[in-house]
């Protein structure tokens, strides 16, 4: 049992990760899943206070983890992420495109090009287009993995969360769309839709009782989900034990019905 648990810490042993939006909820615990088994993680955020308080967390638990500030959304930010990556680590492996914005709640018809534009560029556009800086370092390394987080509302837009639900569900097409062209470089793309997750990002939702006791009559698990238990669905997506899986979403809702 002991030699087990040794094999599966150390399954991306040499592997170099880049979560992007990693001081937090799920980017976090992403980050933390891929450290445990042995990857180097290059954690980031708009604010590097942010950082200083992961990297020493990461740290503190025996994690190799460099951190830097990074904007998804301004195309020097993910050039300099990238760039920072390959010349601190030798290369990049892993990408998991986490960063996502939500500058609007209400009634869709309510919401303007702006909302729009920020929505789209930073949860959607940046999603891709880290993918394709990337991706050519992957491919001197013989291949790669990207995994995009969505969420449960790509498939059941949110009430009031319209224009972000509409940019979850894009993710899922992109992972579609990219899986079967990067194939044949040895890089598979994949995404995780979480159902309510316990993070600073949904509080409004999983703080609110109502809104709890709603969700949790379309749950067969009958609680909200944990930051860790969409870590170690990432991690795995990312390990050799997922070799054969690419193109697909893997929801993590609690039992929540999710159909596209």
């Amino acid at each position: 049992m002991i030699r087990r648990a040794k094999v599966m810490l150390s399954s991306l042993s040499g592997k170099v990760a880049i979560v992007t939006a990693s001081t937090d909820g799920i980017g976090l615990a992403a980050a933390q899943a891929l450290g445990q088994r042995g990857a180097h993680v290059v954690v980031s955020s708009r604010r590097q206070s942010n950082v200083d308080k992961a990297v020493a967390l990461l740290q503190s638990e025996k994690i190799q983890v460099t951190g830097t500030t990074c904007n998804v959304g301004k195309s020097e930010d993910r050039e300099r992420l990238v760039n920072m990556t390959v010349e601190h680590c030798g290369g990049i492996d892993i990408l998991v495109s986490n960063a996502a914005v939500n500058p609007f709640f209400g009634n869709i018809m309510d919401s303007t090009e702006a909302v729009w534009d920020k929505i789209l560029d930073v949860n959607v556009k940046a999603a891709f287009l880290m993918t394709q800086l990337v991706v050519p370092h992957m491919e001197k390394r013989g291949g790669g993995s990207v995994v995009f987080v969505s969420s449960v509302a790509g498939y059941q837009p949110m009430q009031a969360l319209g224009p972000y639900s509409v940019s979850k569900t894009a993710l899922l097409g992109l992972t579609r769309a990219l899986a079967p062209e990067l194939a044949q470089s040895h890089i598979r793309v994949n995404c995780v839709a979480p159902g309510v997750i316990k993070t600073r990002f949904s509080q409004a939702l999983w703080q609110d009782e109502d809104i709890v006791d709603e969700f949790k009559k379309q749950l067969s698990i009958k609680r909200v989900g944990e930051p860790e238990e969409i870590g170690g669905v990432i991690a795995f997506l990312c390990s050799k034990d997922a070799s054969y899986i690419t193109g697909e979403t893997i929801t993590v809702t609690g039992g929540m019905s999710c159909r596209l």
